[in-house]
Order: C-alpha cells, then sequence, then structure tokens
C-alpha cells in the first residue's frame, strides 16, 4: 500500500501565516465587523462562522505616484504613430469621481469581503468577556499542576544537562585534587632551575627532582577534566497550580405563562451561557433547575428539551438552589455564579418571598447574581421587587430580552469585563 507522507511546512493550509497575519493586523476592524453582525445572528448559527466586510479605506495601502511636473519618457509598445525622439504634450489628467464611495458619475469599490471560521468568530466574540468577580477562593483540592524548577540533581537524562553548572563542579574538583600538586610542581620547578644555573655539582639532586617533577605532572594529568560525578542535572517537581473553581446555577422558568417563544429564548441564551462557560474556564461545573409551581434540578437534556410545564413559583427554585449551593459548593472552595430566566410573571404574595430569598440567603453566597426578564411587555412584580435587590448588591444585574435580537447584547451586557476583585 502507498502512503504519502506532506513534508511542506504549511501543507495544504499554506496561506494560513498569511491569514493570521491579517487578521492580527486588522483586529480592530474584524472585531468591529463581527459586533455588527452578532445583532441580528440567530444562535442556531453558533456553529458556523461568518462573512465579514471591511470598508476598502481600511485595507488599502498608501502608494507613490509620479506628479504632474518633470520629464518623463515612456515606451509605448505597437505605436504606430511616433518614432523615437518625436515630442508631444502630456495628456491632462481628471474626469472621473476617484475610488472611495460609489456615485452616478463615477466607479466605486465594494468593501472587502472574507469569511472567519467558527472558531475564530467565537474568539473574537468570547475575548472580552468573563465571569464577573472571579476569585480564588480555594487552592488545596487543586488537581493540576505545573513543572518547577527545584535546584540540582546528580542523575537525569541528557536533555535536563545544566552544562554550566556541571563545568563549574568540575573545575572545582579539579582544583581540589590538583592544587596541592600544582603548587609542589611550581616549587621544585623553580629549585630545578636555580641548580641548573649553579656552577656546582647537583647531579644526583637534580635526578631527583626531576623524578618527582615528572610524577606529579602524570598525577595531574591523570585527573579527568570531567567526570560523571560533575554533572549536574535540573531537578522537576510538580507542584500543585492555583484553579479557578466555579460554579453556575442556571435557573430557568418553565411555567404555562412562559410560551413556546419565550422558552426558545431562554434556551437560546442558556445555550449561549453553557458555550461560554465550557470555553473560558476548564474548571467549571453548571447545574441546571426548572421550575414551575415546584422546582427539580435536572441534566441538560431535559432542561433544555422537556415539555412540562404548570404554574408559576419562583421562590421554590430560588430555595432549591440554596439547598445545592449549600450542600454541594461550600463558600470557602467555590466561586458560585447564578442566573435565572423567567417572564417574570409570579403570583403577587411571592415576589416579596423572592427579593428577600435572593437579598438574605443567595447573595451572601455567590459572587454574582444575573437575572434576565424575557417579555415585549412592561416589566413585572418580579422584577420590580429584584430592582431593590439590585439598589443594594453590587453583584446583582438584570437585563430585559423582547426578541431574540437582544440576546446577544443582553449576553455581552451581563458578563463584559467590569469587576476584578470581590468586596
Amino acid at each position: 500500500m502507498q502512503q504519502l507522507i506532506d513534508r511542506r511546512l504549511n501543507g495544504k493550509n499554506k496561506s494560513a501565516v498569511n491569514r493570521e497575519r491579517f487578521l492580527r493586523r486588522y483586529r480592530a476592524q474584524v472585531k468591529d465587523a463581527v459586533q455588527r453582525a452578532i445583532k441580528g445572528r440567530s444562535i442556531k448559527d453558533i456553529e458556523s462562522g461568518e462573512k465579514i466586510s471591511i470598508p476598502t479605506k481600511d485595507v488599502t495601502e498608501p502608494t507613490f505616484g509620479h506628479g504632474r511636473g518633470g520629464i518623463w519618457e515612456t515606451v509605448h509598445p505597437g505605436n504606430e504613430e511616433y518614432v523615437p525622439g518625436d515630442q508631444f504634450d502630456r495628456p491632462q489628467g481628471g474626469g472621473g469621481s476617484g475610488k472611495g464611495q460609489a456615485s452616478n458619475e463615477g466607479e466605486g469599490e465594494d468593501d472587502f469581503v472574507f469569511e472567519i471560521s467558527k472558531e475564530e468568530f467565537l474568539n473574537y466574540f468570547f475575548e472580552d468577556l468573563e465571569l464577573p468577580n472571579l476569585v480564588k477562593t480555594y487552592l488545596s483540592s487543586s488537581q493540576e499542576f505545573k513543572s518547577v524548577r527545584a535546584g540540582f540533581t546528580v542523575d537525569g537524562t541528557p536533555a535536563n544537562l545544566h552544562v554550566i553548572r556541571s563545568l563549574r563542579g568540575a573545575i572545582g574538583r579539579r582544583i581540589a585534587l590538583a592544587g596541592s600538586k600544582i603548587e609542589r610542581l611550581k616549587f621544585l620547578e623553580a629549585e630545578r632551575d636555580r641548580l641548573r644555573k649553579d656552577h656546582a655539582d647537583h647531579g644526583e639532586e637534580l635526578k631527583l627532582i626531576e623524578a618527582e617533577i615528572h610524577a606529579l605532572r602524570s598525577r595531574i594529568l591523570a585527573i579527568p577534566y570531567l567526570d560523571p560525578i560533575d554533572l549536574r542535572y535540573v531537578s522537576r517537581v510538580r507542584q500543585p497550580k492555583p484553579t479557578n473553581q466555579a460554579v453556575m446555577l442556571c435557573v430557568m422558568d418553565v411555567s404555562g405563562s412562559m410560551d413556546e417563544a419565550k422558552k426558545e429564548m431562554a434556551k437560546r441564551f442558556f445555550i449561549l451561557l453553557y458555550l461560554f462557560l465550557t470555553r473560558a474556564y476548564d474548571k467549571i461545573e453548571v447545574v441546571f433547575i426548572r421550575h414551575h409551581t415546584q422546582a427539580a434540578e435536572v441534566d441538560e437534556e431535559e432542561f433544555f428539551h422537556s415539555r412540562e410545564s404548570g404554574g408559576t413559583v419562583v421562590s421554590s427554585a430560588l430555595k432549591l438552589t440554596q439547598e445545592v449551593i449549600e450542600r454541594r459548593y461550600p463558600t470557602t472552595e467555590w466561586n458560585i455564579y447564578v442566573a435565572q430566566a423567567s417572564d417574570g410573571d409570579n403570583w403577587d404574595s411571592d415576589s416579596p418571598v423572592c427579593r428577600e430569598w435572593v437579598e438574605e440567603k443567595i447573595m451572601p453566597l455567590v459572587q454574582y447574581f444575573a437575572y434576565v426578564e424575557i417579555t415585549d411587555g412592561p416589566e413585572q412584580n418580579l422584577w420590580k421587587e429584584y430592582a431593590k435587590v439590585k439598589a443594594v448588591h453590587r453583584y446583582f444585574a438584570m437585563q430585559k430580552i423582547t426578541k431574540p435580537a437582544d440576546i446577544y447584547p443582553v449576553f455581552r451586557e451581563l458578563f463584559k469585563k467590569q469587576y476584578k476583585f470581590a468586596e
């Protein structure tokens, strides 16, 4: 069987480097184009890329041209009217409306249009979003490790050999072993030279000195330049790497007042939120809670696709949210976030209970609480009660969705980079 091995540096995507360079160079223009594109885009299209258009004036390069003056000598191929040496007046320029915006009198240029992939689209969309008020609350349960330097060791792999430290050790060893011998050798050589200059007969004494010098030199040369005991290897140990542990509790109203259109918008909002969380953070858990008159914790499939409905008692979901937090997510170990979507239609007597429960029970436990009300009419009683919570809690946010096109702007407003540290 034949096998083809592609050894090209860029392979079939040989223009990938140029594409990345282009995206870096025109990052601001591409990001603005992405923002314009997402305003009317359906979340159902999240799995696809996007066609981006950039005004031509933003991608054109400066050019040099000839001025009106001076003497030009040009050759026109296929000329039948003139011969070398003939002179004629330069034609006058003008006419047309130039480049840029199209007009009725001249030609214009279209915007530069290209398509970015799903991955590139999501990178631009999510780059300035984060979970607000994310703090490191617990490090001992970290399961990630990083390799750190931990001095030197006498054994290891050749790749970890530290040359400078090994040579330094070899020089020290040679000095320690040969230092006294070198001093003795210098003394004997000086004594030999002195005796040779003396006119007296020192034959026997010189023979003894020469023999000792020869023995010392042999012993010095026998000391190896680099010995295995000199080798030092970089020692690395696995050290626990602090990580942020976060949990997002998604609470959705599935009561009878939430018609299919509202449920669909709520589902889209949570799908987008779930996609953002799993993309932005490695260590994060998501809890799904749906409610009508009763609340229940469900899995992702049931949360988005179950058709069960009924009346509305929002406080049941808030109570279950508190129970889940206290039972499974201690505040000393987790950064806790809650996102709630509802049409705001709740029993009049239950809305004050919701406000008290959020303000007194939930807000002390969480880093951030985001409430989204899905309605095309005026704010409901739950919104009015939650407005009192927002007035006293910095990390409580509210937004309203009236149509699918509002989902992206509301999402970005709720999770934009605005809070850096916990109070």
